[in-house]
């Protein structure tokens, strides 16, 4: 217990499993947790200061059960192994303690094992820092050693680390006290741990990033702002701390400003369902509709381009320039495709090896993977070659995969051992043995020939006790007697009570078996242990030396395996776009939006897998205000799309900079800086926020961030609050957005009112979601056309919805009384509201004022002057 107590204090807020033999045991506090989250068990053990200790266990095979379903449920769990073998510990004395230590901390962000993670999802450990009014995120991918840092305004700083979608964020202590930053933090999604301010500091975290590196200085990965460095740190001090000292492979850091991706705020990524839908499925988002990849590191891959689209449009056709030249050649990636649906994912195989908690089976996946980028690599045609037109080879982002798929000559080395000396299906674990080949070490060979051939002498002197006692003999082994003779007690009758000298030695009676040995049994027991235990060795010391050749190697292996995933997700781009009829979008650095017949990417496949056809809509906005509006008011009745239309918009947006292809005849798109959407109702009860109070919230961020390169997409703005509160705020911020933010925008409203806005500013259009009435049924057209819409057919929807006849009556019967008390004179100009401000009546003429119509200066003499000026004196006192 005194170990227990000394291990936990270096782990106090983790629960600790503490290996004893082949059970994790827990302790005091720890396995109260333990028992209640995962429905184990809880005992007790022993006494400590006169009270009994809480004790909880789990089997060592069964741990990484248990270790997901505690993370899932954001707990830490330290792992506390035996580090030596019990024989050892004997030899200190009969009562010493194996010693034991902490391996490994275990938390959301830092998982690495398959059972743990989504094979087709990033698990991220993300930390924030904010220096001299700057933000920064870094994120690292442990299991794939990829690390990203990202400087960012402060008002970016939500939208930033929603992007990367973290499992756990690292924050320093001071930062708690900041609303904004809470908002943020509280946005990503992610388990937020607190770290000491310290560790934030720029001149500690840059050395604690070096060691991380094994550099001396930063410089060579290029120039970092202290935010950065501080955020880097933060990650290296965890990393230390969790990782036990063992130092991962990480590729250098990604550095990107906070101008090369599409800003997208937490509130707009849930409402467009980007990469998870509102329920938190990822079925039914946007990803998944488009999602063709064919291994876990193209899903990753494509993910990112999801979340995280560009911004720079020369960059985004290098992207469309990738998905159009392997959608026109479809032999070659129906051939790309076969050939990826083998590969292993070699990057987490590497980042578990180098953190020692890979086996022979992650060696194979390196093996395959290799094989299979040399494979790929044949498929394409030459980079450069000088008998080939000048466009006619791969484009940009292809040619820099292929120049990674080519190995060096120490990847090559490494296939060609791993191919030689790995068997086809190894085991899981390194200490099973048995995944070296036979012929690759001649000692290891002959090991097991001395076991294997010691086994078959095993099965001899088993029929020859037979033969020679006449008793059903059978040879079995355990880690206490070695290996015995076994049978029957009925039939050790005969033994037991000898006549004269017998070979067979009585070892032990059970109460159905009785166990015997002989001399020979005994010799043979040594000789096949040294045997066994020898050929155990050997494989353990192969493992060992590709283990630490992969290590040397991570950042080539990494390369390949980036490689791999970036050639399956322009593939699957490719693939997606041939079977739903997409088009590459021109994308430019204009202020223009036009889409003809776009199509919302979800709702279509629903619709059409329902069997229904579904309706494409054109749209066409101008952030220059030239020949086209920048703001359209979109109308229409309940039902009738105006979300879809919305939602499906902003999606062609995301698409389009991500490099895909877009479902539509055709789109211009001039790049977007950020995307903006509030669509949908929801509250923060936890926080004290109504719906009306989240909507203003939103709102309010949408026009302090909106620039005139930004899209917004807003529905139903003011309808949380009274009639004339809630037009008042919608006009006021479709005015603002038209004259202030000038961005493009799509506002869909049911105050009709708004459509007024057409004739009174410059670059404001009307549209309207199309509907008609059919002998007495709602006919909803889905179709977007010019004008206003005059209804909004609520009643109507009412019925369909299924409310009782009664009530859709009586709404029809106060409807038809509200209508008809409306005067035809009364206009939007007549409402107080909106009214002009008219001129006040001028006040009525004073005796000052009358005798100063009354003077001419240029008339007057300077005396008369005089008079004058005496005269208006006395006039003005009384």
């Amino acid at each position: 217990m005194a170990q227990f107590l000394a291990a936990k204090a270096n782990a106090p807020d983790a629960i600790l499993f503490f290996r004893m033999g082949d059970f994790y045991e827990l302790f005091f506090r720890d396995a109260e947790i333990a028992a209640a989250a995962l429905g184990i068990t809880l005992t007790k053990r022993g006494k400590h200061q006169g009270e009994d200790i809480p004790m909880a266990g789990v089997p060592v095979h069964a741990l990484e059960g248990y270790l997901a379903r505690l993370i899932r449920q954001g707990f830490k769990a330290a792992i506390c192994e035996q580090m030596e073998d019990p024989a050892e510990a004997r030899k200190r004395g009969s009562k010493a303690v194996v010693r034991r230590d902490i391996v490994r901390v275990v938390t959301p962000g830092t998982l690495t094992e398959d059972s743990l993670l989504d094979a087709r999802g990033a698990n991220r450990l993300a930390a924030v820092a904010v220096r001299k009014g700057r933000a920064a995120v870094a994120v690292v991918e442990l299991s794939a050693g990829v690390v990203d840092v990202v400087a960012c305004a402060l008002e970016d700083l939500g939208a930033t680390l929603a992007s990367f979608r973290p499992s756990e964020v690292l924050v320093p202590d001071r930062l708690f006290s900041d609303e904004a930053t809470k908002d943020a933090l509280n946005g990503s999604g992610g388990v937020v741990q607190a770290l000491p301010q310290a560790l934030g500091e720029p001149v500690g975290a840059r050395s604690r990033v070096e060691r991380l590196y094994g550099v001396s200085s930063l410089d060579g990965f290029g120039t970092f702002e202290e935010a950065e460095v501080s955020a880097l740190g933060l990650v290296a001090a965890y990393l230390e701390t969790t990782q036990a000292g063992k130092i991962p492979a990480l590729a250098p850091p990604r550095r990107s400003g906070d101008t090369g991706f599409l800003a997208i705020d937490p509130a707009t990524r849930l409402s467009l369902e980007i990469d998870r839908t509102q329920r938190g499925e990822r079925e039914g988002s946007l990803l998944a509709s488009i999602d063709r990849t064919v291994t876990s590191g193209g899903a990753r891959a494509l993910a990112e381009r999801i979340a995280r689209p560009l911004r720079d449009p020369a960059a985004i056709n290098d992207g469309l320039d990738a998905v159009e030249w392997l959608l026109e050649r479809r032999d070659l990636r129906r051939d790309l495709r076969e050939g990826l649906k083998a590969s292993s994912d070699v990057a987490r195989a590497v980042g578990r090896l180098v953190l020692g908690r890979g086996g022979p089976r992650d060696l194979a996946g390196i093996r395959n993977g290799l094989a299979i980028a040399e494979g790929i690599a044949g498929l394409f045609p030459p980079v450069r070659d000088p008998s080939m037109e000048p466009l006619a080879g791969p484009p940009l982002r292809i040619a820099a995969c292929l120049d990674k798929l080519a190995l060096t000559p120490e990847l090559g080395h490494l296939l060609a051992a791993l191919a030689e000396g790995l068997v086809q299906e190894p085991p899981h674990l390194a200490r099973d043995g048995g995944f070296v080949n036979a012929g690759f070490r001649p000692e290891l060979d002959e090991a097991r020939q001395l076991r294997d051939d010691s086994r078959r002498v095993v099965a001899d002197l088993e029929a020859r006790a037979v033969q020679q006692s006449g008793v059903p003999f059978k040879v079995r082994h355990n880690a206490v007697l070695g290996y015995f003779l076994e049978t029957t007690a009925k039939a050790a009758e005969p033994l037991m009570r000898p006549t004269g000298e017998s070979p067979f030695i009585h070892r032990q009676t059970l109460a159905n078996q009785v166990r015997f040995t002989t001399v020979e049994l005994s010799e043979l027991d040594a000789k096949i242990s040294q045997a066994g235990h020898r050929a155990l060795a050997i494989e353990g010391e192969t493992f060992e030396t590709w283990r630490r050749t992969v290590q040397s190697l991570a950042q080539p292996l990494q390369a390949v395996a980036e490689a791999l995933a970036e050639l399956d997700a322009h593939a699957a781009l490719s693939e997606w776009a041939e079977e739903v009829g997409a088009v590459r979008p021109h994308v430019d650095d204009s202020l223009c939006f036009e889409v003809s017949a776009g199509r919302h990417p979800v709702v279509e496949a629903a619709v059409k897998a329902a069997g229904d056809p579904y309706t494409p809509n054109d749209c066409r906005l101008d952030g220059a205000g030239q020949g086209c509006a920048r703001l359209s008011i979109v109308t229409g009745p309940n039902m009738a799309g105006k979300s879809t239309f919305l939602r499906q918009n902003a999606l062609l947006v995301v698409l389009a900079q991500a490099g895909a292809f877009v479902p539509a005849r055709s789109m211009r798109l001039g790049v977007v800086d950020r995307l903006f959407s509030r669509v949908g109702a929801g509250d923060d009860l936890a926080r004290g926020r109504s719906t009306f109070m989240m909507e203003m919230v939103e709102t309010a961020a949408i026009l302090t961030q909106a620039t005139g390169r930004s899209f917004v997409v807003l529905d139903e703005i003011g309808r949380g609050t009274a009639t004339y509160d809630g037009l008042a705020i919608a006009w006021a911020t479709a005015e603002a957005l038209h004259d202030r933010n000038q961005a493009r925008t799509l506002f869909a409203t049911h105050y009709h009112e708004l459509a007024g806005l057409e004739t009174r500013l410059a670059h404001v259009c009307n549209l309207s979601m199309r509907a008609k009435e059919w002998n007495g049924e709602l006919v909803f057209l889905h179709e977007a056309a010019p004008g206003a819409a005059d209804r909004s057919y609520g009643v109507q929807v009412a019925k369909l919805a299924g409310v009782p006849s009664a009530v859709v009556s009586r709404a029809r019967e106060v409807l038809d009384r509200l209508e008809g008390e409306k005067t035809s004179n009364t206009s939007l100009n007549d409402l107080p509201l909106f009214a002009m401000a008219e001129p006040p009546p001028p006040p009525p003429s004073s005796a000052v004022d009358d005798a100063l119509k009354g003077i001419d200066p240029d008339e007057l003499t300077p005396r008369e002057a005089l008079e004058a000026l005496y005269r208006l004196k006395g006039l003005a006192g009384r």
